[in-house]
Order: C-alpha cells, then structure tokens, then sequence
C-alpha cells in the first residue's frame, strides 16, 4: 500500500514546530517514507491524494478510561474522591466485558473524528477493550487496571497483563495497533510494596507503568506522611527507572520535578478533567522547563466529559497562562507538540506523535473552510498555528489515516457506524440505571 497526501500545509511536529508549505506526507506499507515540500519529493508510484486543508499527526491521548461513554454525565458535579467512590466504582462494578467493548467502541470512534490515533488507557478487560480498538481501527497503549481494593486481587491483576504480553508481545495487531502495559491505579489503592512489586515486572518486559500521582490535594495525605510526596514514594520503593507515566500530577513540588526529570517519568496532564473536578492546576511551565517530557490526556469521558485532546491543547495553553500570569509562557505552538510528539515523548513511543520517515502512517487532515482559516492558510507560521489551536481545533477534522488505512473520511468512521456505537452506549447506560 502506497499512498502520498499532499496538502498547502503539513505540521510534522517536529521539534521546532516547523510549518511546510504545498508539501506531501508518502506512507508504504504503514510507514512514512517522506515528509517534504512537493518540489524536492522523490518520484511515487502510488495513490496521490490533494487535500485543502493542513496535514498534522494523528494525535495521542496519554491518559483515558474511555469505556465510561457509558457512565458519561454521572456524578458531574461532585469532586474526585467522592465521584469516584459515589458514582463510578459501584456503577464499574455492574458493567460486564461486553459493556467495557461497547463503551470502548464509541470512545475510539469519537476520539478518532477529533483526531485522536493512539489512546492510553487504564482500564478492565483488555481483550473485549482492545477488540473495539481494532474495530474501529485506532492505536492503544492498554495499562490493565490494578487496585487493592474489595472485589478486586491486585495480584491476579497483574498477573494476567504479565502473562498476556509473555504470549503475545509487548506490541501486536496490524500496524502495531496495540501496546500492553500495566496500570497500577494510585498510591491510595495500592501500598508501597505492591507498587514495587508492579513496577519490577514492568520493567522486566519493557513495559509502560502507568499510575495516577497527586491527582487532588488530599488524595495522598498518608503518603505524604510517610515519604512526603508519592513521587518521594515511588523513588524510595524503586518504582522509578523504567517507563513510567504519571498521570495528573497537579499537585508537585520543585523536588518531585527535579526527581521526575531525573528519572524520565513521563507526565499526562489533563486540564479539561482536573478543572472540572476542581482538582487544580498543574504546573505544566516548570515541568517543560525541567525537560520533563508532557503529554496531553482527555482522562475518561465521565470526567471530562469529551474525548477532544485538541480541547485539552487548548486548555492547557490558557490554564499555564493564567496560573503565571504571563501571556507567553505556553503558546499554541507547545501545546500543539504537547498533543503529539510530546504525547509520545511521555509514553516512551518513537512512532507516533509525529510526521517523520519511518514512524507509522497516523496522519489527521484538518480542512481550511472555517471562520478560524479566514485569514487564510498563507498567514505566517505563528498566526497559522494560533488560528488552528485557539480557534479551529478539532471542528473540521475531515479525514483520518492509522497506519496508511483510511478509518475517518468526510468526518465519520469509516469502520464503524457511529449510530449503531451510540445505540449500544445507551443500552448499556439503561441497563445501569435500572440496577
């Protein structure tokens, strides 16, 4: 398979944030080729496709729990513990497999219409959540939910994902479409010792471990206690050197950053969940300063409540803005790379996140007809780059491509009918009330 996109405009996201102008992206077989301007392209023996708009990568969701399509609008307006406690672990302990596949299948869908290609997710059932992925023909980082909790073994928990990437692999499915890692929920559902024990066996595999740190201010008080911060924690219950992603992580000192960066503890910042939750704002300027490697997450769609990561660009650019007072401490060519190549960056992914020869073909087109392009797509770089992250975002997605495959044309998937998605998500929902 040989496809060329050209297009006025392709941000590869690149370190610089560069923007190519009448350029082509070439994909064979899966895999970018070539990335350049039109006029120094190599000659192409296959599918040419002109588009109006802007090429960008597919972007990457670094932290979700997607399957809550089904539990969307639950607990709304209640904070983080209490939500979770009240309102998503007694309806999660309801949901069968089957649910989880429904939920998840309506959650890559819309992720993918807003141009989202990779999700990582922290959640149960891996095999029915992965066999959605699939379906719907997006990438997932599955970190198979671990809790010491009642109802739950942390034990067997872990070790179903270690026995799992032992039979099939770290990464597998055409294109390299899934990547398993592990996903220890937190500090307070799970003790030192089993977080040590977690972390050894991720790191035997060369697997992600993903946990929730410093989410809210009083989530971590025993913690605190003992270490005095869950970063200290993780340091001194050597949780620390392999890939780990912290995700939230609003609530850090200058010593949890210095130890983040010291060790490449990879960070999911998620501002659209954590004001919504009144959680707090992270400090997204002193992380980036520290070379901390940020990406961007949705969280799930019951704390969001969407699945629109170039929402979270956007929110993250205005709430660092706010949180220093300073109009140019996050501009809208950061959080840009926040929603691809540093989204990577933090997972430990070389292969997505950007447009460059040899990561995968996960290339998102955003069409020009839109009040925010009036200025037109031959404005400067910088205000081409303002207009598509504070003004367009994801509205004028149009088409999508995983790997090469065509799976959004004319802003819908082409693998599955979003309808039907949206009918099993209601059932499903309807099922939970009644219990």
């Amino acid at each position: 398979m040989s496809l060329r996109l050209h297009a006025p405009v392709v941000l590869p996201c690149d370190p610089s944030c560069a923007v190519l102008r009448d350029a082509v992206v070439d994909v064979v077989d899966g895999r970018i080729t070539y990335v350049g301007a039109i006029s120094d392209a190599p000659a192409f023996d296959g599918e040419v496709r002109a588009l109006s708009g802007i090429l960008m990568p597919g972007l990457v969701n670094t932290h979700a729990h997607s399957p809550m399509t089904v539990l969307r609008g639950l607990g709304s307006d209640l904070p983080l513990l209490r939500w979770l406690q009240e309102q998503m672990w007694p309806n999660e302990a309801q949901m069968t497999p089957a649910d989880i596949g429904t939920g998840m299948l309506l959650g890559a869908v819309e992720m993918l219409r807003h141009g989202v290609t990779t999700s990582a997710e922290m959640y149960f059932h891996g095999r029915e959540l992965t066999e959605a992925v699939l379906a719907a023909g997006s990438r997932v980082v599955f970190g198979g939910a671990i809790l010491d909790v009642p109802g739950m073994d942390w034990k067997s928990l872990t070790d179903e994902i270690s026995a799992w990437i032992d039979a099939d692999g770290l990464r597998f499915g055409p294109g390299e479409r899934v990547e398993l890692a592990y996903g220890p929920h937190s500090a307070y559902t799970l003790s030192a010792p089993q977080l040590t024990s977690i972390a050894l066996e991720a790191r035997a595999r060369g697997a992600l471990f993903m946990v929730h740190v410093a989410e809210s201010p009083f989530e971590d008080e025993a913690a605190r206690t003992e270490f005095g911060s869950v970063p200290a924690l993780m340091k001194a219950s050597d949780v620390l050197g392999g890939r780990v992603l912290s995700a939230h992580s609003v609530h850090l000192s200058d010593d949890d950053i210095a130890l983040y960066a010291a060790y490449g503890v990879g960070v999911a910042h998620c501002p659209g969940s954590n004001t919504k939750l009144a959680s707090g704002i992270a400090r997204v300027p002193e992380l980036l300063a520290a070379g901390v490697a940020v990406g961007l997450g949705t969280d799930g769609p019951a704390s969001n409540d969407d699945l629109d990561l170039l929402e979270e660009a956007r929110l993250a650019g205005l709430l660092a803005r706010v949180s220093k007072m300073d109009a140019t401490v996050l501009g809208a060519a950061q959080a840009l790379l926040m929603a691809t190549r540093g989204g990577a960056d933090a997972l430990g992914r070389d292969d997505i996140g950007a447009l460059e020869a040899g990561r995968w073909g996960d290339v998102v087109h955003v069409a020009a007809d839109d009040p925010a392009f009036a200025t037109g797509l031959d404005a400067p770089d910088s205000q081409l780059l303002a207009n598509l992250v504070w003004g367009s975002g994801s509205r004028r997605v149009t088409d999508v491509w995983v790997a090469g495959d065509h799976v959004v044309a004319g802003g819908e998937s082409t693998r599955v009918d979003r309808h039907e998605a949206q009918a099993g998500v209601a059932a499903v929902a309807r099922r939970l009330r009644s219990v």
